[in-house]
């Protein structure tokens, strides 16, 4: 079974595995190893309402001897990661969500805050990067439907690209208009890069001139622009995005190869997510974690079949998924990997882990 995990991450498991060879001697360092968590599901891939990363960090240098995974860090999690000795929780859910004002004894998670400091405990919440993730949360729950091609929902956008800049001006200037003042003018707007060439439009020789500029710089380059009704009627304005991710993003719209019965897609899932029932709203098609009373009903006027899993649910198994990748990260420097099964909580031990996989490869 433990293999069968591998085999889920091969291209998870190559990238950490060269990065063990690359800097083995750093990977008790909670830097270190949170960058190299990173190197997995890069924390730009969060939806902009998450909070996500490092929430708290015990001052400096901090060490990594035991690493404790869970899906929510409530107070008896704590207290379980506080006897197994924790120098860091990995909690898929952020158990700081909501600004704090204040950090007192009064409220079950400001009393999370206090312990993690008080004992030198850092808490890292990845929740939504890994859900993106190309081998995260959602294409583990694509593998439970069978076999089929997917593609997210809702595609990740790069978190940087070559092209500087929100927006993109370009106009042209003919041969009977001053060039030269017109790109001094632009040039000397911050936030503005300037590129210039030949065309040839109207049996007329002119000069393209293409900018890229920020958001702010955007209202001063048409406020210039407007002072001129030859350039201004001509120019035009894009948007710039930056790069779909075809792999990473929300949500996945998976194709099976062969059609299959409602029924044998719900027992796929119930197998997958090692459930004993799951919630069924009678369409045409949808698998989802937790939908709204009003959206199911919506969803089913259409003829759109809904199996609800409950959230955790679909999300819970994954942890094993984690597990692995952070006992790659870290055996070589033989730290100890602690997670329970425990509200809500998965726990395997690192040297029960370590003996079992000994055992299949002396198999």
């Amino acid at each position: 079974m433990l293999s069968s995990r591998v085999h889920l991450l091969p291209t998870t498991v190559q990238l950490v595995r060269s990065l063990i060879s690359t800097s083995s001697r750093s990977f008790m360092d909670l830097k270190a190893l949170l960058s190299s968590l990173n190197d997995f599901a890069s924390l730009s891939f969060a939806e902009s309402w998450d909070n996500v990363g490092l929430l708290v960090e015990p001052s400096p240098p901090h060490t990594v001897n035991t690493l404790f995974l869970t899906n929510d860090l409530t107070e008896e999690v704590m207290e379980e990661a506080l006897q197994k000795k924790a120098d860091l929780i990995l909690s898929y859910h952020p158990p700081i969500f909501r600004p704090m004002k204040r950090i007192t004894w009064k409220t079950w998670k400001e009393r999370l805050v206090i312990q993690a400091l008080e004992n030198r405990v850092g808490i890292y919440s990845p929740h939504t990067a890994y859900d993106a993730a190309p081998q995260g949360v959602n294409s583990w729950l694509a593998k439970g439907l069978g076999a089929c091609t997917s593609r997210p929902i809702h595609p990740s956008k790069a978190a940087s690209c070559l092209t500087e800049g929100t927006h993109r001006v370009e106009f042209s200037v003919s041969h009977t208009q001053d060039l030269g003042k017109v790109i001094s003018a632009v040039k000397g707007i911050a936030g503005v890069s300037v590129t210039s060439f030949s065309v040839r439009t109207e049996d007329e020789d002119q000069t393209r001139i293409s900018l890229n500029c920020t958001q702010q710089a955007l209202m001063e380059v048409v406020a210039f622009l407007s002072q001129n009704t030859q350039l201004y009627q001509k120019t035009e304005i894009v948007s710039l995005e930056k790069p779909l991710l075809l792999h990473t993003g929300m949500g996945r719209l998976c194709t099976l190869e062969e059609s299959v019965s409602l029924a044998t897609m719900v027992e796929r899932i119930k197998r997958h997510l090692k459930l004993s029932h799951v919630r069924l709203a009678l369409g045409v098609g949808r698998t989802l974690g937790e939908m709204s009373h009003h959206d199911i009903l919506d969803a089913a006027s259409q003829g759109i079949n809904v199996i609800l899993c409950e959230h955790s649910n679909t999300e819970r198994g994954f942890l094993s998924l984690i597990f692995e990748i952070c006992w790659v990260l870290t055996w070589r420097r033989r730290l100890i990997l602690s997670c329970q099964r425990q509200t809500g909580t998965l726990f395997m031990w690192y040297n029960a882990y370590r003996n079992n996989r000994m055992t299949q490869s002396a198999n």
